[in-house]
Formats: structure tokens, C-alpha cells, sequence
């Protein structure tokens, strides 16, 4: 099935492109999230004219993704954790905390898109990558304490 992207879909495309998926994704998923429209005649006429708009749209995205990176690569964080004698922390530092502590640092972002391998386990240095957008990936540093 060949479709037109609506908007930027991770590992399938930016929006305006026409690319060919399963039926049961097209129709399934992509189509009634409006992620994207079936590719026929008059969908294609309507593409020509959205371009700009589509363009426009992108360009607008990257800026400001651009300005919250360079936001989130000015914080460094500092988490205070309960720790053993080794360093070894009770618990871990996941995502959420990391998410919590930025966004009383005056950044608000999403929990899913703090790239985070496994969680925290350690005291210690760390950086963390942000998806800010798709090809726009901050670091941040976080250092995990001991709570005294």
C-alpha cells in the first residue's frame, strides 16, 4: 500500500514522502491516527500544494527543537540518592527522575524521550542523551550523589 505521511513517523519517514507499507499498517495505525493519507490521485494533487506548508512546518519544528537543545546542554543535574558503603545506590535512578529534575530546572520534557540504557544503579557521572526531535539529540550530565 502506498501512502503520503502526514507527519514525521520514526523509521518511516518525514511528512510530505510517499512510502509503500503493509496494508494492515497503513490501514490499522498510520491512517486513522491521521499519521498519514492513502496515495491516490487527488491525495497527490493535494501534497503538491501542502509542500510549502509541510516545509514551512519543519522548519518551524527544528528551530525550536534547536533552542531546546541548546537549553538542555547548559544543565548539568545533581540527583541525591540513597547509597550503600560501595556507592551502590538503594533503588535506581530511572527516566522519571531524571524528567522530574529537569523540570524543576525550568525544562519540561517527556519521560519517553530521555534515552536512558538501563537505570542509574551507581554514584557517579553520567550523560544522558534527550530526543528533542528526530535527528536533534542533546546531552545533559547528571551526577548521582550520596544523600548525606
Amino acid at each position: 500500500m502506498k501512502i503520503i505521511l502526514r507527519e514525521d513517523v520514526e523509521k518511516l519517514g518525514k511528512a510530505g514522502e510517499v512510502v509503500k507499507v503493509k496494508d494492515g499498517y497503513g490501514r490499522n495505525y498510520l491512517i486513522p491516527r491521521q499519521l498519514a493519507v492513502l496515495a491516490n490521485v487527488r491525495n497527490m494533487k493535494a501534497l503538491d500544494h501542502d509542500r510549502r506548508a509541510i516545509e514551512t512546518r519543519a522548519k518551524k519544528t527544528r528551530k525550536t527543537a534547536e533552542a531546546t537543545a541548546a537549553t538542555l546542554s547548559a544543565i548539568a543535574l545533581t540527583l541525591p540518592a540513597k547509597a550503600g558503603e560501595e556507592g551502590k545506590l538503594f533503588g535506581a535512578i530511572t527516566s522519571r527522575d531524571i524528567a522530574d529534575a529537569l523540570e524543576k530546572a525550568g525544562v519540561t520534557v517527556d519521560r519517553k524521550a530521555i534515552q536512558l540504557a538501563d537505570p542509574i544503579k551507581q554514584v557517579g557521572d553520567y550523560k544522558v542523551k534527550i530526543r528533542v526531535a528526530a535527528d536533534v539529540l542533546p546531552e545533559i550530565s547528571v551526577s548521582v550523589v550520596p544523600e548525606a
